[in-house]
């Protein structure tokens, strides 16, 4: 049972190591001054460069980028493919990205798409005007279409390292400020880039094959002058050393990944060498690499009314730890599980009948919680014409056990769509988080994503589940059938993906220590 629930757990922190691949994905916009730059930029060699992904010590992808100079200016397009192990699966998602740009760099419309097992995301977008950013979005339930005023022209984010390159020269020591757009998760934030290094970089410019291995080999080396510049947002940072253009040599991140320019066979033969590694390492899991070892083991943590951690290794400033079942106290996260039977909402019957919470109630790009096909399964799944009983107690009931029996349960690596999710029928607990959220949600029932981790087989592994409005945030938890969630769910940020993406600064520096149930006295007031 224990490593049943093991293997819910989510694949979809991809998403958020994605956001750290940010050297070869970026789904962002920055605004930097341009002036200069289309001068500048007569000088860019056109060229296809191609990069070894490695987790650890394992390859898992190989990514391509190709500049090419066109009438209008430049095309940017960057392909990765990933080859990713997960509890024993291995999980793959395809990843591409095409801008176009004009002569100063600045972007005039894009292209985005994440496939993977599960279906396909996918995002465009054209600037109108100087200021203006239209986007659509499709992630299974057809097309939306959302716009952005921004206060200046947007630029592709890809392009951010040929910009600096591009401008005024780079120097050690020289520092910038870009706010980003990210269609992705619709939202705006702000990235510090700092020039901190100035070094020569090896790198494979040919490869030959040795006849007598039948095994590519690299058979001259560039000598490259590079600079390497520090991005940081949101209490993570990612390291690139680029040459004079601005393309990428090599890049690492503070949670294991790393990519290095190469030729094409050098990394084709790479990869497909991975594919016979056998069992990875612990090192080398997407989901075992991030766990939290636990010194104290909690048993059947069902069992456990209420459950007390010590953080620390983290500023927790900003993190949604404080109300409904969770009690910061200093560096002391205290959870009690809610009692199911004591619960009164403060409403007898859905719909839900105020305005107070309209967010939790509306439809979003990757929540279509107004689709008819998740109307009708939502209906169905909560017996809501034939019991004639809109009580949101059974209903919340009802919709947890439902999802949660309806999906296989299998780790994915993908964007999840509620409309995607239901047509494949299966996920982990991404998957069935936003199938229940859009389902709650559709029956009128006020619900949101809560993403933080959750104790199994004595480790803390990044978790995401539903909460309800009862009267009281309720969590939930389809994955592993709980209604209410256990109360070693430790809820760190609630929302959407613009919101979670908080997450990333826990990973591989918050510590937790699990005070022993039988040691902890008793909260009083």
């Amino acid at each position: 049972m224990r490593a049943t629930r093991r293997r819910l757990l989510t694949g979809g922190i991809l998403l958020w190591w994605i956001g750290m691949l940010g050297w070869q994905l970026r789904r962002e916009y920055f605004q930097p001054e341009l002036a200069s730059l289309a001068e500048a930029a007569l000088s860019l060699a056109p060229g296809v460069n191609f990069y070894t992904i490695r987790m650890g010590d394992r390859v898992v992808g190989l990514a391509t980028s190709r500049l090419d100079t066109v009438p209008e200016g430049f095309v940017l397009e960057d392909i990765l493919s990933l080859e990713l192990p997960a509890l024993g699966q291995t999980g793959t998602a395809v990843v591409r990205t095409l801008v176009n740009l004009s002569p100063s760099l600045e972007m005039r419309d894009f292209s985005f798409s994440l496939d993977s097992e599960v279906g396909q995301y996918s995002a465009s977008g054209s600037v109108e005007g100087d200021t203006l950013l239209q986007v659509e979005l499709d992630a299974g339930g057809g097309q939306q279409t959302v716009t952005h005023r921004l206060s200046q022209p947007p630029i592709f984010a890809a392009v951010l390292p040929i910009r600096l390159a591009m401008g005024e020269g780079l120097e050690v020591g020289d520092r910038f400020r870009f706010p980003v757009f990210d269609p992705s998760a619709l939202s705006t934030r702000t990235v510090e880039i700092q020039v901190t290094g100035h070094d020569t970089i090896l790198v494979p410019d040919s490869a030959e094959l040795d006849p007598g291995t039948g095994r590519w080999t690299p058979a001259h080396f560039d000598s490259i002058p590079s600079w390497r510049v520090v991005e940081r947002y949101g209490g993570v940072q990612v390291e690139s050393w680029i040459d004079e253009d601005g393309r990428i040599l090599k890049a690492s991140s503070p949670l294991g990944f790393s990519m290095e320019r190469t030729e094409y066979e050098l990394a084709r033969q790479a990869q497909e060498d991975a594919r016979g590694y056998g069992d990875s390492p612990i090192d080398d899991d997407v989901i075992l690499s991030t766990a939290i070892q636990s010194e104290v083991e909690l048993g059947e943590v069902e069992s456990h009314d209420e459950l007390r951690f010590v953080l620390s290794g983290v500023d927790l400033e900003g993190f949604q730890l404080e109300g409904g079942r969770q009690r910061l106290r200093g560096d002391t996260l205290i959870v009690r599980q809610e009692d199911w039977a004591a619960i009164q909402p403060d409403y007898d019957d859905l719909p839900y009948p105020r305005m107070d919470f309209l967010e939790e109630l509306q439809p979003e790009p990757l929540i279509q919680s107004d689709d008819e096909r998740i109307i009708q399964a939502a209906e169905e799944i909560a017996g809501w014409q034939i019991m004639g009983n809109n009580d949101p107690m059974r209903i919340t009931r009802r919709l947890t056990m439902g999802v949660h029996g309806m999906l296989e349960k299998e780790i994915t690596f993908s964007i999840p769509s509620a409309v995607q999710v239901l047509a494949s029928g299966q996920g982990d607990c991404n998957e069935h988080t936003v199938l229940f959220v859009a389902m709650a949600r559709a029956l009128g029932l006020p619900a949101r994503t809560a993403v933080g981790l959750v104790y199994v087989n004595d480790a803390f592994f990044y978790h995401a589940w539903p909460e309800v409005w009862l009267g009281q945030w309720v969590a939930v938890d389809p994955t592993f059938g709980q209604y209410p969630a256990d109360a070693a769910h430790l809820r760190f940020v609630t929302g959407g993906l613009a919101q979670q993406v908080e997450i990333l600064r826990l990973i591989g520096k918050l510590d937790i220590e699990v005070v022993p149930p039988l040691t902890a006295e008793s909260e009083v007031g």
